[in-house]
C-alpha cells in the first residue's frame, strides 16, 4: 500500500474513501514525507481539504489518527467477550484477542507503515501502551466476573489477562517486525496455546464446611490427564 492509500478499503462504498479514512491517508502520507513531529493538524486536513472542526469530529488528537481502529476493536471486544458468558472463559478471551490481530492482518501494508513510526516516536509508542493497557483490562474484566468467588479469582484473572496479551503481542511484533510476511493467524493462535496450556482448566475452591468436603474440577476438553491430576492434586492442597 502507498502513503496515499494507508487507510484504503474501509470507505462506505468500494473505491470511494470515507473523510476519516483520507484524513489518516493524508497524515501518514504527510508523517513519512516530513516525520511526525513536523506535521500539524493544519497540515492534514489541508492535504485532506477538509477543516480543522472535520478532523477533530472523527480523531481527538493527531495521535489518534495513527491508531485509527482501536476505538472500533475494543468495542467489538468488548461486545464479544459480553456475549461468551457460557464459554470456556480462557479461550474466550484468547479469541477476543484475536480480533485485535484481524484489525492488524486485514491491512498488513498499513500496520507495518504504523509500527516503523510508532518505534521512532516515543510518544506513539506511549500512547500505544495506553491502549494495549485498555484491551488488558477489557479481558481481565471479563475474567474478573467469571471467576467472581474463585480463590485468588482476581488475581487469576488479571494474570491470565496479561498473559494474552503478552504471547497475542509477541506474535504481533513479530510479523510486523518482518513487514507483515507469513501467516500472523497461524503465529498468534500458536502463542495463545501457550496460554491456554498453562490456564485452560480452572479449579472451583473446596467446600470446606462439612465434614465431607467436596472438590470439583472444571476442565476445557481435551485437556491431558496430568493437566487435571495437577489441578486436583492442586486443589486437595489447598483446602
Amino acid at each position: 500500500m502507498s502513503s496515499s492509500s494507508a487507510a484504503a478499503g474501509r470507505g462506505e462504498k468500494a473505491g470511494k474513501p470515507t473523510m476519516r479514512d483520507a484524513l489518516v491517508a493524508a497524515a501518514f502520507r504527510l508523517f513519512l514525507e516530513r516525520g511526525y513531529e513536523q506535521t500539524t493538524v493544519d497540515d492534514i486536513v489541508a492535504l485532506a481539504g477538509v477543516g480543522r472542526r472535520s478532523f477533530f469530529r472523527y480523531f481527538p488528537s493527531k495521535e489518534d489518527v495513527v491508531f485509527p481502529d482501536h476505538e472500533r476493536c475494543l468495542a467489538d471486544m468488548t461486545a464479544f467477550l459480553a456475549a461468551g458468558t457460557d464459554d470456556e472463559p480462557v479461550r474466550r478471551v484468547c479469541d477476543a484477542a484475536r480480533l485485535v490481530l484481524l484489525m492488524y492482518a486485514e491491512n498488513p501494508a498499513f500496520s507495518v507503515q504504523r509500527y516503523r513510526l510508532t518505534r521512532q516516536v516515543p510518544g506513539l509508542r506511549a500512547y500505544e501502551l495506553s491502549v494495549v493497557w485498555r484491551y488488558e483490562r477489557a479481558l481481565a474484566g471479563f475474567l474478573r466476573a467469571r471467576f467472581a468467588g474463585l480463590r485468588d479469582g482476581t488475581l487469576r484473572a488479571d494474570v491470565i489477562a496479561a498473559a494474552v496479551v503478552a504471547a497475542h503481542n509477541n506474535a504481533l511484533r513479530s510479523w510486523l517486525r518482518s513487514d507483515g510476511q507469513g501467516d500472523a493467524e497461524a503465529a498468534v493462535d500458536h502463542a495463545l496455546e501457550h496460554v491456554r496450556a498453562a490456564f485452560g482448566a480452572e479449579t472451583v475452591p473446596a467446600v470446606t464446611d462439612g465434614p465431607d468436603d467436596v472438590v470439583v474440577i472444571v476442565s476445557r476438553r481435551g485437556a491431558p490427564l496430568w493437566r487435571v491430576v495437577q489441578e486436583l492434586e492442586a486443589a486437595l492442597g489447598r483446602g
